[in-house]
């Protein structure tokens, strides 16, 4: 979208706003830029560029990284990137087994970072932990800096105590702590433990923030997919996240799937027990199981990718029963959407993520239909960081997001409820 037409049906400030915001997107992607590159990239005039360059710099967004030698003719151009210490995020990812918190800057780099790997406890628990690694995170900024700090971000899976079955979650109490969650609005119990801005949202959509804000595939529309614990995704499209009525837009976890054939898989339920879900089938938890049941201890991720790294059977078979039920759900949600790109990501590496992108790009390239060119699929760039980075990234899309909706009639952000405090 041009800021021209941004620009109608809104007042001049508003204006202002989205072009400040564009030209900080530009300028995010580009890395480093002159004036003139920046008015071309964000299709402003050099005047313009020349004042919101001044303001930004101003209000310590921006600064200036030297000057272009290279190919120039008369005084070299001045260089503007962005101001690392210009804002700051925290980000809490929650997932099924583990906690993370971290920090980035306005450059989009990992400042300090925790993490526990532990089956989620209950919310108040998890609240006390998360409140304390917040707080450390915290005190490792100036005084200054924290004024910078724009808020925290929450990214975890809706509804975690469902599919319980399908995670091999065993026992009474982890089950009891897990339905807890479905009841509780953490963000809106750590708004209130810290006094901070609270973003929430739905772990794959929080990731697909950060690959739209800080990746470098520069893309505004694809499908993200990250394989975690559960496996789970979000919609870009047009340069913005699509949430859904529920905020479960991308999850692809819940597509209908026939019932694995590994030994190793929980059995079907449903109508005929034809039918299974993703989840079932393209997730770590399943490779873990299936690995158990080939007598293997796996105690955490790092035991999986040493198993993947080991090149173990029980791997390969996983493996082929991932990308048999993960393509033709790519396929379906490919065709729906309509999309160049899927970028895939997952908690654990050790050539895993390069092998499942390599088999779902071939049947993909192999079943493309007529007159359809085949989507491209491509590795994320954060890795087991994603749903942490994600989060961290809220705020800062929320407060730096050149989308024009958030411009319109309203100089603060009001999410719907039970999704963010602003």
């Amino acid at each position: 979208m041009t800021a021209s037409k941004a620009g109608r049906g809104v007042n001049s400030a508003s204006l202002r706003l989205y072009n400040e915001r564009a030209l900080l997107l530009a300028l995010r992607r580009a890395g480093e830029a002159s004036k003139a590159d920046l008015a071309r990239m964000a299709q402003l005039t050099n005047t313009a560029v020349g004042s919101i360059v001044q303001t930004l710099s101003e209000e310590g967004l921006v600064e200036q990284s030297g000057r272009r030698t290279e190919g120039q003719r008369g005084q070299p151009a001045s260089l503007i990137r962005l101001q690392p210490k210009g804002a700051f995020g925290i980000g809490v990812r929650l997932d099924r087994g583990s906690i993370e918190v971290v920090m980035v800057d306005f450059a989009g780099h990992i400042l300090a970072s925790r993490a526990h790997q532990l089956v989620l406890p209950h919310p108040d628990q998890a609240l006390a932990m998360v409140r304390h690694d917040i707080a450390e995170l915290r005190a490792l900024l100036t005084p200054t800096e924290q004024k910078r700090l724009l808020g925290i971000g929450v990214a975890q899976p809706y509804n975690l105590g469902a599919w319980l079955r399908e995670l091999d979650v065993q026992g009474e109490a982890f089950q009891a702590s897990f339905r807890a969650w479905d009841q509780a609005d953490f963000p809106a119990m750590l708004n209130a433990a810290t006094g901070l801005p609270v973003f929430g949202e739905n772990d794959g959509t929080a990731a697909a923030v950060a690959e739209l804000f800080y990746g470098r595939h520069h893309a505004r529309h694809f499908l993200y997919v990250f394989l975690g614990p559960a496996i789970g995704g979000g919609v870009v499209l047009n340069g913005d996240c699509v949430r859904g009525v529920s905020g479960n837009a991308g999850d692809i976890a819940m597509m209908p799937v026939p019932p694995s054939t590994l030994p190793s898989a929980p059995v079907a339920t449903g109508t005929g027990k034809r039918r299974d879900i993703l989840i079932s089938r393209a997730s770590l938890n399943a490779l873990t199981r299936h690995l158990r049941h080939h007598g293997v201890v796996v105690n955490g991720h790092a035991d999986l990718q040493r198993q993947v790294e080991l090149g173990h059977p029980a791997v390969e078979e996983w493996i082929a029963d991932c990308v048999d039920a993960l393509a033709p759900a790519l396929q379906s949600a490919l065709a729906v959407l309509d999309v160049p790109l899927v970028i895939f990501d997952a908690d654990i590496d050790g050539g895993l993520v390069a092998t499942l992108i390599a088999r779902l790009q071939q049947v993909l390239d192999e079943s493309a239909p007529e007159a359809r060119a085949p989507a491209t699929v491509v590795r994320g760039c954060f890795g087991a960081n994603a749903g942490a980075v994600g989060a961290a990234s809220l705020p800062m899309f929320m407060n730096f997001s050149p989308r024009a909706e958030l411009l319109r009639g309203a100089s603060a952000i009001v999410p719907e409820a039970g999704h963010a405090i602003v």
